[in-house]
């Protein structure tokens, strides 16, 4: 990983944040986590298989990806809260850390995902920041928008995990 910036975050295991998207410089900053018992093991194959994402996220639509699992350094198009994004992913760690850059019109933004073993459960921390344009504007909207969208994914994730894996798993209602 080639990020110089710094870390800002409430795990023990930090985010190395872009300096462009650093929160310290960015339009805006969300931070969401939650609490499951269930071992990172059992999520992480949920958060990788990106086109099943609209199943757990009603703000995600129109995953495109060149393989079934999200890898380091893979481009990938998608639309969130009715935008569409291109994005690459910039950090990978399985079953501990995911992260990608993405950008759409008017905004560039950073998102991370860490996976905190607890026991035997895990502490699920997303945290994204935002800058451009359009972030600027509406950002007494959007932020609080990602927060409440993000808290839905997480959801989500815990909630699909507990079906089984992705591979075998029909569909999440």
């Amino acid at each position: 990983m080639n990020h110089i910036g710094s870390i800002m975050s409430k795990t023990a295991t930090a985010i190395v944040w872009p300096s462009d998207l650093d929160p310290t410089v960015a339009s805006f900053h969300v931070r969401n986590e939650l609490e499951t018992d269930l071992a990172p093991e059992r999520i992480w194959p949920w958060l990788v298989h990106a086109r099943r994402w609209p199943e757990l996220y009603a703000d995600a639509s129109r995953v495109r990806t060149p393989a079934a699992e999200l890898v380091l350094g893979m481009r990938f198009t998608w639309r969130t809260l009715g935008v569409g994004v291109t994005t690459v992913i910039e950090e990978s760690v399985p079953n501990e850390r995911l992260a990608w850059r993405g950008s759409g019109v008017g905004a560039k933004g950073y998102h991370a995902w860490v996976f905190e073993r607890r026991g035997t459960g895990t502490c699920l921390v997303t945290e994204e920041t935002q800058r451009g344009l359009m972030p600027s504007l509406f950002r007494s909207r959007l932020q609080p928008r990602l927060r409440d969208c993000h808290k839905r994914w997480l959801e989500g994730l815990v909630r699909a995990a507990r079906l089984g894996h992705p591979d075998t798993v029909a569909a999440v209602a």
